[in-house]
């Protein structure tokens, strides 16, 4: 089909030029005195052919120019309606990856039986579990916790009064090199070893919690959050 209307169309514009063409070798006085409506039709005829033709030369290049003209449209139509409600999509977006993607940076705990906060925190690589304790101006471990982190327990210098549940004991200052609670990681975080036996658990005191931005206890739930 396209192929005989593509004869069709170099048959009209070869007609029509050489209709043009006898047209112009008429007088040329007459020519200026009245409008040569033959003439303009044939011109317009050619018009027709020549268009017609090169459309079906080229319509699959038209095809591919005009589908890339309106994909860039629609781009262009989403940037200017993204940016018209750039506010009311970015608080959507925060939901919804809030939903998706929970912040790593935030870790939440609930309250236990005993009314405590059990969190499982990782020292050094170490997996132990810590009792939350805002009263104990450092995190706190006990010996055996000491030992599983891998402290240099026969360094250690017990010079330092702690107060605990068991009444007064000594305890020795240590840094710890990594301490993590779920996706929140500190470095050079200033501990205590308590003295064997002086202690049942393991103390997450304010030397970790002065490190994070923010941490609540709302309820049932103790939130910590780190710095971003």
């Amino acid at each position: 089909m396209s192929r005989r209307l593509t004869v069709t169309l170099v048959l009209g514009m070869a007609l029509s030029l050489v209709a043009l063409a006898l047209s112009r070798e008429q007088d040329a006085i007459a020519h200026l005195l009245r409008p040569d409506m033959s003439a303009l039709a044939l011109k317009g005829a050619l018009a027709v052919c020549a268009g017609g033709l090169l459309l079906v030369m080229f319509r699959e290049k038209l095809s591919q120019a005009l589908e890339f003209a309106l994909f860039w449209t629609v781009i262009v139509l989403w940037l200017v309606v993204g940016y018209s409600y750039r506010v009311e999509l970015k608080g959507v977006a925060d939901r919804v990856m809030a939903e998706l993607v929970p912040d790593v940076r935030d870790v939440e705990v609930t309250r236990g039986m005993r009314g405590d906060f059990a969190v499982s925190v990782r020292i050094n690589g170490a997996k132990l579990p810590m009792v939350l304790d805002t009263g104990a101006t450092s995190v706190v471990l006990t010996h055996e916790a000491a030992k599983a982190a891998g402290l240099p327990l026969e360094f250690l210098n017990y010079s330092v009064n702690v107060d605990t549940a068991n009444g007064r004991t000594r305890a020795a200052p240590v840094t710890l090199d990594k301490l993590a609670v779920g996706g929140l990681t500190e470095r050079e975080v200033p501990a205590l070893v308590a003295q064997p036996g002086a202690l049942h658990n393991n103390l997450l005191g304010m030397s970790f919690l002065n490190r994070l931005e923010s941490w609540e206890v709302r309820g049932d739930r103790l939130k910590l959050r780190g710095y971003p």
